[in-house]
């Protein structure tokens, strides 16, 4: 089973479930533990390969991870925790695999919250991914992973979140995080099902106003997906949006989390 860290809350039998993105762990929600467990149960993951989930062999002889299977090692702790039902906040990539669960086992999601939200990946994305794809074998996956945040993150107020995530990428291994490249294979067949498919769980999409790279595909899912969805959109605030603007992202969350009964 993945690591993972629970704070009960005796006052609450509602759970917020935190979901990392791709090279993170559950150490970049530090700004968002203390006000979330005030008022809820809180579950922090740290997803395969990332943080304290070292590589087991059940993971080492599999040729290929799917966003399916690592949405199941999600399934499998918070079957283990009895959690029936969980609010799920992601960030970057974490918010793929929370649409992946929700496909899965909507009954399971009481809502989505996704922050930085990836929902297309615009041609300098695919661009890098090709990129990314040419040289995964070549470069160290360090020098790759420091150039996406750094294309992905380029401002000067971005700098703190762009420094968290490379540090944290710095503790995969080679071999992990080949697999996780080799997910963006089926990214985009994967995000035109979630563009086209409206779930009936609420949804907060929370991004940078800077988060130029994903931001507007995720304005026009809104539109269509207006029954369900709202967005919010943080001023002087880049993708990796818990990190840079937490007053503002923790306010807006439990104001969300808060109106859903």
């Amino acid at each position: 089973m993945i690591n993972y860290v629970t704070y009960k809350n005796e006052n609450s039998d509602q759970w917020v479930t935190f979901v990392h993105g791709a090279g993170g762990s559950s150490s970049i929600w530090f700004k968002q533990i203390r006000d979330f467990k005030k008022q809820y149960n809180v579950l922090l993951l740290d997803l395969r390969g990332h943080g304290n989930s070292k590589p087991t062999l059940k993971n080492t002889f599999q040729k290929k991870y799917t966003f399916e299977s690592i949405a199941n090692d999600v399934l499998e702790v918070i079957d283990h925790l009895k959690i029936v039902k969980s609010h799920f906040v992601g960030i970057s990539l974490g918010t793929i695999l929370i649409r992946q669960l929700a496909e899965m086992h909507p009954e399971r999601v009481q809502s989505m919250i996704l922050g930085g939200a990836i929902l297309k990946m615009n041609f300098r994305s695919q661009i890098l991914m090709k990129l990314g794809n040419t040289f995964k074998y070549v470069l160290p996956y360090l020098v790759l992973y420091q150039f996406f945040a750094f294309v992905i993150m380029p401002k000067k107020n971005h700098k703190q979140s762009r420094l968290l995530f490379i540090n944290e990428a710095k503790k995969l291994y080679q071999k992990e995080f080949i697999k996780w490249f080799k997910l963006t294979a089926e990214i985009n067949p994967l995000l035109r099902c979630f563009r086209q498919v409206e779930l009936d769980i609420p949804t907060l999409y929370v991004m940078g106003e800077e988060d130029y790279m994903f931001l507007p595909s995720v304005r026009l899912v809104v539109e269509k997906h207006y029954k369900s969805s709202q967005l919010v959109v943080i001023e002087k605030c880049g993708h990796v949006v818990n990190v840079e603007q937490p007053i503002v992202f923790n306010a807006e969350v439990l104001s969300f989390i808060g109106s859903i009964q």
